[in-house]
């Protein structure tokens, strides 16, 4: 196999990193923090690393196949975890290189789950560091579920090669179009957001950061309570309605700014999501008034910044729901699976999938009713492949065997139930936050065992690259040629 057309591109993805790290070194040193010489220092080691593999790798052709895009896909995510995980390492935060790379690895793969304990006084780059990691994944996972993965057939997104060919190729005639489209809105998205929280209360440097996290779904704030700390109806809201942007498909916006204005609500990714998450948030608020005797506005404005919060993958937190009761529990911790839709900066299962899985029992279902009749499952209104069904029943298998493997090995490691279980949840599905105590929404990873945070970090690459794109490699058969 020839890896110099991957290692040419892990070369300008570096570079392209060192570029980043540079702009909290500018603001380390407006504020007066010695980090700006860790970050320059790291720019510099990913830029001379970036550009050695640029110059020994350069090819006057440049084309991969689908085997070196899998490659491509899980190297490219650790080399630049590997490389964003030198700051933290080296900062007067004091972090042992596992920290760091658990911490890099939660920021680029858009979970949110810290081992940072005083956010609150942290220095003022490496919080951005934080925001800009989360940032940076969100665009690169969108730019990917459109562009990579309907390529390599991951877990049924070939589905939307499918549907969107015709439309797409139609308004944008090439794909870097569609992906100078796509990063014009994520920014005007970011900076929409970050007027919006300033204007609510936030500081400049807080509404940027938590804009940031927010459009990206990533969920890393800087402050310990989270969102929490601003106890603000209005800031709740503003990130409510950011976290529910992100979670929706981008190309749809590009769609409508394209005239084809009902295109969003035409779809029925975006009916889906929507209708559960709004049922799940007024089903959850009336239990939480009548069971805990609070006012129906009060828990309708918590439950549904952090139900949409979880589900989304953002990870915030405005209050310790694991306080509410063991039913609310319950539901939070199988929201954190559901995810957004494709074509956005969420993760987990996604709605598509569970769309998919719907019509396959329904199909299952009539045939025991009619045996001799024919059904055909339905996606917007166009026929499933077969070849769709059976890559989406894959995917749901190992992301359920991934969940459990995790969660086992993390209660072999000393974890309670709860620790344990919720820590692999929230790997998987990247969320951010667990559940109880330890690392619920009140805590953090700090005291976990550095096994368990390695263990974790696989988990929120296997998730964040749909699973397939990660476990193909250990197939022996991937490697002959």
């Amino acid at each position: 196999m020839d890896f110099r057309p991957i290692l040419f591109i892990v070369g300008i993805l570096l570079c392209t990193l060192s570029i980043g790290m540079f702009i909290p070194a500018l603001v380390d040193l407006y504020y007066g923090q010695r980090d700006w010489i860790v970050f320059s220092a790291a720019s510099f080691v990913s830029l001379f690393v970036g550009g050695a593999l640029i110059m020994m790798n350069r090819m006057d052709n440049l084309k991969i196949n689908s085997r070196q895009a899998f490659i491509l896909t899980t190297l490219s995510w650790l080399v630049l975890t590997a490389a964003s995980a030198l700051p933290f390492a080296f900062s007067d935060l004091d972090m042992s290189y596992t920290d760091a790379f658990f911490e890099a690895m939660s920021g680029i793969s858009t979970t949110g789950s810290t081992v940072i304990v005083g956010l609150d006084t942290a220095p003022q780059g490496i919080l951005l560091w934080r925001a800009l990691l989360q940032w940076l994944g969100g665009i690169g996972i969108i730019v990917m579920a459109i562009a990579v993965m309907p390529m390599l057939r991951v877990g049924g997104m070939q589905l939307f090669r499918m549907e969107n060919s015709d439309k797409s190729d139609k308004a944008f005639p090439r794909a870097t179009q569609i992906a100078m489209g796509i990063a014009m809105l994520y920014l005007s998205f970011t900076g929409l957001w970050a007027i919006m929280l300033w204007s609510a209360g936030m500081t400049p440097f807080d509404a940027i950061a938590h804009a940031m996290t927010t459009i990206a779904t990533g969920g890393f704030s800087t402050k310990d309570a989270s969102i929490g700390h601003y106890d603000s109806a209005a800031i709740d809201v503003i990130i409510t309605l950011g976290m529910a942007t992100g979670a929706l498909p981008f190309i749809l916006y590009l769609q409508m700014l394209r005239g084809q204005g009902r295109a969003l609500f035409r779809d029925s990714q975006v009916r889906w999501f929507i209708t559960i998450a709004v049922s799940i948030v007024v089903g959850l608020a009336l239990w939480h008034s009548e069971t805990n005797n609070v006012d129906f506005l009060y828990a309708l404005r918590f439950t549904s910044f952090n139900i949409v919060s979880v589900m989304t993958g953002t990870g915030y937190a405005t209050t310790d729901y694991g306080l509410w009761g063991p039913f609310a529990v319950t539901v939070f911790f199988f929201v954190m699976f559901i995810g957004g839709c494709a074509g956005s900066t969420t993760c987990g299962v996604k709605i598509f999938r569970l769309q998919v899985l719907y019509e396959i029992a329904k199909i299952q279902l009539s045939h025991m009713l009619r045996p001799h009749g024919v059904f055909i499952a339905y996606y917007n209104r166009k026929p499933l492949s077969e070849d769709v069904t059976e890559s989406v029943l894959s995917f749901f298998f190992l992301f359920v065997f991934c969940f459990v493997v995790l969660a086992a090995a993390l209660g072999a490691m000393g974890l309670d139930f709860i620790t344990a279980v919720s820590s692999a949840g929230t790997a998987i599905a990247n969320v951010g936050p667990g559940l109880g105590p330890i690392v619920g929404p009140s805590g953090n990873f700090a005291t976990l065992p550095d096994g368990a945070k390695w263990l974790m970090s696989i988990g929120m690459l296997i998730g964040r690259l749909e699973v397939f794109t990660v476990l193909v490699l250990l197939f022996p058969a991937f490697w002959r040629d």
